[in-house]
């Protein structure tokens, strides 16, 4: 699509691109409610032996990164491109933590510092994506 380069304005297909499938994003957030609850057992729950949590979290990892990965973005804003792009890597830190919580059981280091690497990403990529859809509505 050819956009006249006086005219700064956006609609909302042209920044969003076409809405993704709803069994996407119900896997996105399925596996993201998946990630914050087994974060919170080990934490809340000192001396909690079972390894049940490291799973939920592994499969809830997974799950994000597939959902991230099989929603291309479809508009033509630029920067909002970079931050889809972005918020797919948030599903690769998760998974990254997966590996960790299997690797060395005993250690929360590891796998909390890449969990709060991929909440950050995800957060302020939600946060700018607003802005930068405010802006673009906008015309600035």
């Amino acid at each position: 699509m050819n956009r006249n380069k006086q005219d700064k304005r956006y609609t909302r297909e042209e920044i969003f691109g076409r809405p993704a499938p709803g069994w996407l994003t119900a896997i996105v957030v399925i596996g993201l409610l998946a990630i914050v609850t087994a974060t919170l057992v080990p934490l809340l729950n000192k001396g909690f032996d079972h390894p049940w949590f490291r799973y939920v979290y592994a499969a809830g990892a997974v799950m994000v990164l597939a959902g991230r990965l099989f929603t291309p973005y479809t508009g033509i804003h630029p920067r909002m491109k970079r931050l889809h792009r972005l918020e797919s890597w948030s599903g690769v830190f998760f998974c990254a933590a997966a590996f960790f919580m299997f690797y060395d059981p005993h250690s929360n280091r590891d796998w909390l510092a890449f969990t709060l690497a991929g909440g950050a990403v995800q957060v302020i990529s939600t946060f700018i994506a607003t802005r930068v859809a405010n802006k673009a509505f906008r015309g600035e």
